[in-house]
């Protein structure tokens, strides 16, 4: 069980964090639905926070930007093999480019524990 304990602070088998949305585009302004899937570990965990990050990604020189963040802070354990279902709601900019080759966006999504190593997943989405 302490063996576990520890490699679940270095990551290895520790809560992982998926955002489902229900559709790969969306046009500006419009609200997204959907949900954060947390699935436990193999030891339970303290979930210190999940953030959620809007970026957008100028492929013609690599630079990222956020235009919007989200964040919901907890003090909710997650036992082992749980799984926890979060809404997620997200209103899309009106003023921010449509998708195009030199300009693309994804959900940057971290879960924070009190200790450990977090949990990160990114989830590419279409503006049109």
């Amino acid at each position: 069980m302490i063996l576990r304990k520890y490699m679940s602070l270095l990551g290895v088998g520790s809560a992982s964090v998926d955002l489902i949305l229900p559709k790969e585009e969306y046009r500006r302004g419009e609200h997204i639905h959907g949900h954060f899937m947390i699935k436990g570990g193999t030891v339970e965990q303290q979930i210190k926070r999940i953030e959620c990050d809007l970026v957008m990604i100028n492929e013609l020189d690599g630079n990222e930007e956020v235009i919007d963040s989200t964040n919901i802070l907890s003090t909710r354990q997650i036992e082992s093999d749980e799984l926890n279902k979060v809404e997620f709601t997200f209103k899309l900019p009106t003023t921010i480019p449509v998708s195009s080759e030199e300009i693309s966006y994804r959900f940057k999504t971290k879960l924070a524990f009190n200790e450990g190593i977090e949990s990160r997943d990114q989830d590419f989405i279409k503006i049109v």
